[in-house]
């Protein structure tokens, strides 16, 4: 199994919007969770996903991407989103 984790740094006062509109996506996948931080870096939003391995998370990536009226009307929702944040990173974790 692998985690992944995409962060975001946002910009003061966006966090918690940006939690919002990643958290009712999440309610519509299997295996995803938001984090905001309590220590650390400030203004942080964690998507964290789980796969079955990387040839799993490449083929969730490509059904996020396809063109769908679902995926149309969620990514309608975060057309702003590149305004909310600085910086991102990811991180891939193998679970032994």
């Amino acid at each position: 199994m692998i985690i992944v984790h995409d962060i975001f740094v946002c910009k003061p006062g966006n966090a918690s919007k940006m939690a919002k509109l990643f958290k009712e996506w999440a309610a519509s996948q299997k295996g995803l969770y938001v984090m905001t931080d309590m220590t650390g870096q400030w203004h942080r939003v964690i998507m964290v996903s789980t796969h079955e391995n990387l040839a799993a998370y490449e083929k969730n990536s490509q059904k996020m991407m396809a063109d769908t009226p679902k995926n149309r009307a969620m990514n309608e929702k975060f057309k702003n989103m590149n305004e909310m944040y600085v910086s991102g990173s990811r991180e891939i974790y193998k679970v032994w």
